[in-house]
């Protein structure tokens, strides 16, 4: 599968899931973990926020309610419309080719969104995000991981539409790839009642 078949899968799933996340409540710990990365942006003095997958807005809005210049991008016209009915500025985009300047923005935040770029891709994805945002900036990263790598395509049992592909990561894996880009200065994981755990790390961005 191309990875232009892969993204127009998920544009074609998200689209027609939108209002079941919508109403899809946030797990507690996200929450958390959320409520201190912006507290840590308030005292680093930072202002604007990039959000890579934005979906409907879930983490946008708070984002924005917190008092930051919040920018979303995904890659599904409804996840944008979405957003932009709540306020937020959002715009329809690939994280393997984002529509802005170099150094834009202050800080970085994608949830749930790099475990749908293959491992091919991810270099990519992570310099391209890392090339919009300032140097010494903090990236927040969320992934779905496991005990070992692999990839596959997740069929749809809810009638949304196609299957998405994931790209599952361990978590020696995917720090090494962080690694790559700057310093890891906050890791931790936690399980939710399913058979993979979540991953959470905050990347600062190498100044050079």
């Amino acid at each position: 599968m191309s990875r232009a078949e892969r993204e127009q899968d998920l544009i074609t799933y998200y689209s027609n899931e939108i209002q079941a996340r919508v109403e899809r409540d946030l797990p507690e710990p996200r929450i958390a973990r959320r409520t201190a990365y912006l507290e840590q942006l308030r005292a680093e003095g930072r202002d604007t926020v990039l959000e890579l997958g934005c979906g409907p807005g879930r983490d946008g809005e708070a984002i924005a309610a917190a008092g930051f210049s919040y920018t979303g991008v995904d890659l599904s016209p409804a996840g944008v419309d979405a957003c932009r009915e709540l306020g937020l500025r959002a715009e329809v985009a690939s994280v393997l080719d984002l529509p802005f300047d170099d150094a834009t923005f202050d800080a970085g935040w994608t949830m749930s969104t790099l475990l749908h770029v293959a491992d091919e891709d991810l270099d990519q994805a992570l310099q391209e995000i890392i090339r919009v945002l300032r140097p010494g900036a903090p990236l927040a990263v969320g992934l779905w991981g496991d005990v070992s790598a692999h990839e596959h395509v997740w069929e749809d049992g809810k009638g949304y539409g196609p299957g998405r592909f994931f790209s599952i990561r361990s978590d020696e894996g995917l720090r090494e790839v962080l690694g790559r880009y700057g310093a890891v200065e906050e890791w931790m994981t936690w399980d939710d009642d399913r058979v993979m755990h979540y991953q959470w790390a905050v990347l600062r961005v190498s100044a050079s």
